[in-house]
């Protein structure tokens, strides 16, 4: 075959796939459900978000206190929690059944009770118990509590040691020794702030770009199977195959949310001061496997959905569970091989995993190999499926329409 040849026949594969490009592009202007999902869910999501979390972390959470005992030590306790940066003594009481009320009413998310002997057993050098009650509507509030109180109770006790040593003759920086004979460099790597936002928006923010696309996607194949219009993908003697829709459409798709996929993963975080320490480069090089992989991989799936409406459904009972299987909001590790590597079959898993490996903990390329390598995998193997879905969606479909 002559150069010139083999340079139409290119030219005309070209021209098919461009064509369907063009085509899958008007569909989705034409289509207002699509755009609003293209554009105000894809651009709204990540800041609804965040301003959601906008508090990264907990400051001067309300509790009660009951002091029951009423004494110095009891009252020193009390200025040591409220002078924490986590917890503010909103109220006092004298029982616990008066704390109740405001406890449920939401007015204060925890209580910290003081039992009536606890000056006493101090004195007599005899351990003493404080008593915590906690609000888990919200784990947070449960750490916040655990937290404040901890610290108060630990800087407490050191004071309480040094001041035996001192009655025993020891004094001054030997007595700071014996009572703390070690000290220790708390370094928090990644998240210094242990904020909420910091930990969880990124895998967030991976996970919209999957669930816009797979929302969206499953909208227009569903409104195809809906009008029985998939044979209008391949009109008689065009010369387009099945390989030019599937590239056509993956492509409109990419394009699109390359874009999307720049303002989310290189503009939000910035925006919302939310980790973004990684290499830009590699952040880009991840997402382009990441959004083949999840366009292939979506293509598969949504021509299994009739309708425009069981796109929503999906889209909804997917999110947590694509969440889940990330590994982010539960350890991998607590799952079980099972769910692992079933986890391995989404590309969110790898894309959430490289993001925050990337962005959070400053890795290169090199260093998500697992990730990278693998997207690549699943983009290659879901474009196979999707070739076999379409081939066959279409076929049945020219069939039901001669």
């Amino acid at each position: 075959m002559s150069d010139s040849n083999q340079s139409k026949i290119r030219l005309r594969h070209l021209r098919n796939i461009l064509s369907v490009l063009v085509e899958e592009y008007k569909r989705l202007f034409k289509d207002s459900g699509v755009m609003l999902i293209f554009l105000g869910a894809a651009f709204l999501y990540p800041v609804l978000y965040n301003l959601i979390y906008l508090n990264d972390t907990l400051h001067n959470m309300p509790i009660a206190v009951v002091d029951e005992s009423n004494t110095p030590l009891s009252r020193s306790l009390i200025r040591r929690v409220d002078a924490t940066p986590d917890l503010k003594v909103a109220k006092t009481f004298t029982n616990l059944e008066e704390a109740k009320d405001p406890f449920y009413k939401g007015q204060i998310h925890g209580v910290l009770v003081i039992p009536a002997d606890f000056s006493s057993k101090i004195n007599k050098k005899q351990q003493a118990k404080i008593s915590t009650y906690s609000d888990m509507s919200s784990f947070l509030y449960y750490r916040t509590m655990a937290m404040g109180v901890n610290f108060a109770m630990l800087d407490m006790n050191d004071e309480i040691k040094i001041e035996r040593l001192n009655s025993m003759g020891k004094v001054g920086r030997e007595a700071e020794i014996i009572a703390t004979p070690f000290n220790y460099n708390d370094e928090i790597l990644y998240n210094e702030g242990m904020g909420y936002s910091s930990f969880l928006i990124p895998a967030v923010l991976v996970l919209v770009i999957h669930q816009t696309l797979f929302f969206g996607v499953g909208m227009i194949t569903g409104t195809a199977h809906e009008e029985d219009s998939l044979y209008k993908l391949i009109p008689p003697n065009s010369g387009r195959s099945v390989f030019h829709v599937v590239v056509g459409k993956a492509l409109c798709y990419f394009s699109w949310f390359l874009v999307v996929a720049v303002y989310v993963l290189g503009l939000i975080p910035k925006l919302f001061n939310l980790p973004h320490i990684g290499n830009p480069m590699d952040v880009v090089t991840l997402i382009v496997p990441y959004l083949l992989a999840s366009t292939f991989f979506i293509m598969t799936l949504s021509n299994f959905i009739r309708n425009r409406e069981t796109g929503f459904v999906i889209f909804l009972f997917t999110s947590l569970i694509f969440l889940f299987m990330s590994g982010v909001s539960w350890p991998r590790s607590s799952m079980g091989t099972f769910w692992v590597s079933i986890s391995y079959l989404f590309p969110s898993t790898f894309g959430i995993n490289g993001y925050v490996k990337i962005n959070t903990m400053a890795a290169t390329i090199q260093q998500i190999n697992q990730e990278y390598i693998g997207l690549w995998i699943q983009a290659g193997f879901y474009f196979i499926t999707t070739m076999l879905v379409y081939k066959w969606q279409i076929g049945n479909s020219i069939r039901r329409n001669r």
